[in-house]
């Protein structure tokens, strides 16, 4: 496989070139970057801009000269005339002699600052004994130009103009400003532990994230309707967890990582590949987002190169995005994974360093400790004092002994000082209980200290349970894991309040993030509490007595 890469589609470039060395040298280069047509005359240059259409003309500057030096010959004219490149010539003394078609469509507030230009860059070469091309960039107008001058000299060797070649570097310019602005946004995005985030508890940083990244989406990249979903590892399913513009019936949609009948979304979580659609209608891979949608950009959130999720926008104008969009998009979303990894490990903040945090812990040493037993026991094998061996040895227990620790960490149990828990709460007494949790560890552990607290608990294996459970009797008190089968803890929490709405539900999770958003939304409409696994059962009755008491 080639590793050139591969030239730019839809672009076309004639390059003039008389000799068959230089036409193979330019030819080379320029393949990467278009589709390259060649001619060696000047006639036969402008016999083929004037039958086809080119993006523009490239010409080696030893056959440039002689071009513009002949530019009052018709064809010469034409040929500076067809090219998208503004090119003119300026006399020693500053005037304009003579500028092509792409040049004079510019206003006299553009014209007159490149010829100004175009005039001092000329007084530098004519000081240069080498007169070596010289370039400047010129802003003007709110416009951006890159200006390449070079000396044209009659055959003593007098200065007779000033040739400049004029880019027009606006769209590039432009764009480079808005990657500038996403990079500024996309760092303060990530930055959740600096001074603005100083007394916040976990669910208020939730919403400052979601806050920022509304505002950064709708303020620097115009996307008015977006999503942000994360691919589940366990499950491959895509998760809504940030939405602007799009009704909460699109956080029902079930859709996988897969390449084939799971939308747009699942295609770029499985395959990697940005996808611009400027039709929905007339694309077959997309499923329905946004009631009104016409065209849809999608991204995928990158974390060390894996997909950890996609950035969906979608638009009620056709064909809305183009390539500038989805680069912006990229970048952007590239801090959107970084900014969830940091909300990972905000939501894993515990008042010891266990359960999850461990776990992490020991997923980023693995390796490293592994690489140092294997290259002790190598050592060990060709060593010959004994002392030396001994001192090998000791470093294999030290590693082992960290690998023991880190597993104990990662092993500890959910919920902690069990033996605290003696006698009845009055707070709790005779109080009806809805314990929701999937793990039974979890479900009939927390379900025991609360019948020891003198409460009434009721345990639901699932959300589709606990739902059923609230609408068939009065509660009052709910707590549930966020993330079981079947129904989210946003979905239970939903449920209580529509059955009674003084109810206080208390949410669980030992998630590095809230894969539905429970947390956030629930917060805005009245959660009692969260509570970050591994946690102790003094936080646990502490939270439940504050629940109680304001409900």
């Amino acid at each position: 496989m080639s590793d050139q890469p591969k030239p730019q589609l839809g672009r076309r470039i004639l390059l003039l070139a008389g000799g068959a060395e230089a036409i193979a040298q330019w030819q080379s280069l320029l393949a990467a970057q278009a589709e390259v047509r060649v001619v060696s005359t000047l006639a036969e240059a402008e016999t083929t801009l004037g039958a086809e259409g080119f993006d523009g003309l490239f010409c080696p500057r030893s056959e440039l000269l002689p071009v513009l030096a002949d530019a009052r010959r018709d064809h010469a004219r034409a040929i500076l005339d067809g090219i998208t490149q503004g090119v003119c010539s300026v006399a020693p003394d500053g005037q304009l002699v003579w500028a092509n078609t792409a040049l004079r469509r510019y206003p006299p507030e553009v014209l007159e600052p490149l010829r100004q230009a175009c005039s001092e860059l000329g007084s530098v070469l004519a000081a240069d004994p080498e007169r070596r091309p010289r370039q400047r960039h010129v802003a003007a107008a709110g416009l951006h130009f890159d200006l390449t001058v070079s000396a044209l000299a009659d055959a003593g060797g007098t200065i007779n103009r000033y040739i400049g070649l004029v880019s027009d570097t606006t769209a590039l310019a432009r764009m480079q400003e808005r990657l500038d602005l996403i990079d500024t946004a996309g760092r303060e995005l990530v930055s959740l532990e600096a001074d603005d985030t100083a007394g916040l508890d976990v669910p208020e940083r939730l919403q400052l994230l979601e806050d920022k990244l509304i505002r950064y989406c709708r303020d620097l990249l115009h996307f008015t309707h977006f999503a942000v979903l994360v691919v589940d590892p366990s499950s491959g399913r895509l998760d809504p967890v940030l939405m602007g513009g799009f009704s909460e019936k699109m956080r029902a949609i079930r859709i996988f990582a897969r390449r084939e009948g799971n939308g747009i979304c699942g295609y770029v979580a499985a395959t990697g590949e940005s996808y611009i659609c400027p039709d929905v209608a007339k694309d077959p891979l997309y499923l329905p987002g946004l009631e009104c949608a016409v065209s849809s950009l999608t991204v995928p959130l990158r974390l060390n190169e894996r997909v950890v999720g996609v950035l969906n926008v979608e638009s009620d104008q056709p064909a809305a995005f183009n390539d500038e969009d989805r680069q912006v998009a990229e970048v952007f979303g590239r801090y959107i994974a970084v900014a969830l990894q940091v909300l990972k490990l905000l939501a894993v903040e515990r008042s010891e360093t266990t359960g999850q945090l461990a776990a992490d812990v020991r997923a980023e040493l693995s390796a490293p400790l592994n690489d140092i037993v294997a290259e002790t026991t190598l050592l060990l094998q060709g060593v010959g004092s004994d002392a030396a061996r001994q001192r090998l040895q000791t470093i294999l227990s030290r590693v082992e002994q960290v690998q023991q620790r880190l597993q104990s960490l990662v092993e500890a149990p959910a919920i902690r000082g069990l033996a605290a828990v003696s006698g009845a709460d009055p707070a709790l007494v005779g109080k009806r209980v809805l314990v929701a949790d999937d793990e039974d560890i979890i479900r009939e552990t927390i379900a025991d200290v609360l019948a020891k607290a003198g409460a009434a608990p009721v345990m639901a294996r699932d959300g589709e349970e606990a739902v059923a459970l609230l609408r068939a009797r009065p509660f009052d008190l709910v707590l549930s894991d966020i993330k079981m089968p079947h129904r989210t803890g946003y979905e239970v929490f939903a449920a209580a309040k529509e059955a009674n709405a003084r109810c206080p539900v208390i949410l669980i999770t030992g998630f590095g993030y809230d894969p539905e958003h429970s947390i956030v939304r629930a917060s805005r409409e009245g959660l009692a509490g969260v509570l970050f696994k591994p946690f102790k059962v003094e936080q646990l009755m502490e939270l439940i007595d504050k629940a109680v008491a304001a409900g």
